[in-house]
């Protein structure tokens, strides 16, 4: 049994246009002591695919298929159990650490509050001072306020809020966004080591590319709502296959590689709007290597590969 499984999800939001897909039909799993990266440029789903596994989506969102959260549906969940569900048994690390705490609590009081609602409140304080120095920071640092802390220490303190109740999954959403290089590296190697140290499983959501490529066991690349390849993170990065794939892999230079000097290629044109996405192959515009098929084709995903141009 897995500890997540994204069963043919779609996720639609209401519009005076019309529903607006987001994400058209994803399937995918992630197994304990897993990271799943999650690849893609900004308004390609994976974000809206993310919020699904705690239903944290607006109110005009009508989300379908199944996510199985140890092999629970969490979409058919009463709010009763979703309430227990939410950072005691999957917890999420939000994008941008400023936004997401609360200005005038100390971090202590924030950390504590998901251990108050679903532990005992027994010894909070000892636990808020385990959790920080679990994330590398010292237990002192509970009475300060968010403003008071570096971009890197905020984004610890989130990782310490998800891991507050032990539960078995994490959500990664862009964990590293605004952080310098350093400081991402020692975010990503603090995740990482908790997934293995704790047997937890994590769903990983990156823009780069290679961020993944080192961090995560499997990788989903995903383009106007659909997987377009997946498979081992490290062969997703060093060999490619569909062209949007290499397109997202070409753009980030590689330390020891003597064309890096330059300027990494880009990827002419932008993704789709969701409310009009293009027939056929959704890359199609966009694509080096398109032919006429591209665009009027349905297109499958077949080993791995959402693309009829590879192994043709």
């Amino acid at each position: 049994m897995s500890l997540l499984e994204f069963r043919d999800v779609t996720v639609d939001y209401a519009s005076n246009e019309g529903p607006i897909p987001a994400v058209r039909g994803v399937t995918l799993t992630l197994e304990r002591g897993e990271v799943l990266g999650i690849a893609g440029e900004s308004g390609c789903g994976k974000s809206t695919l993310a919020a699904t596994v705690l239903r944290l989506l607006p109110a005009n969102a009508k989300i379908g298929g199944e996510v199985m959260l140890d092999d629970v549906d969490v979409l058919t969940m009463n709010w009763g159990k979703l309430r227990t569900v939410r950072w005691a048994e999957a917890a999420i690390v939000f994008q941008g650490a400023l936004h997401a705490l609360n200005p005038v609590q100390s971090i202590g009081d924030q950390i504590a509050e998901p251990i108050r609602l679903h532990k005992t409140a027994k010894d909070v304080n000892a636990r808020v001072a385990e959790l920080l120095q679990q994330v590398g920071l010292p237990a002192s640092r509970a009475k300060s306020y968010p403003h008071q802390l570096s971009g890197g220490q905020r984004q610890r303190v989130m990782i310490a809020m998800a891991l507050a109740c032990s539960p078995d999954l994490i959500v990664a959403d862009e964990p590293t966004t605004a952080l310098d290089v350093m400081v991402q590296a020692q975010v990503l190697d603090l995740l990482t080591g908790l997934v293995r140290d704790l047997d937890m499983g994590m769903v990983l959501i990156s823009h780069d590319l290679g961020v993944l490529g080192t961090t995560c066991d499997r990788i989903a690349v995903m383009y106007a709502g659909q997987v377009v390849e997946t498979g081992a993170a490290l062969e997703i990065f060093d060999q490619p296959k569909h062209p949007y794939t290499k397109a997202l892999a070409g753009a980030f230079p590689r330390v020891g590689d003597p064309t890096a000097r330059y300027a990494p290629a880009g990827l002419p044109g932008d993704p789709p709007y969701p409310g009009d996405i293009p027939s056929g192959c959704a890359f199609h515009p966009r694509c080096a290597i398109a032919i006429e098929a591209c665009a009027t084709t349905t297109v499958e995903l077949v080993g791995g590969v959402r693309c009829i141009r590879v192994g043709a």
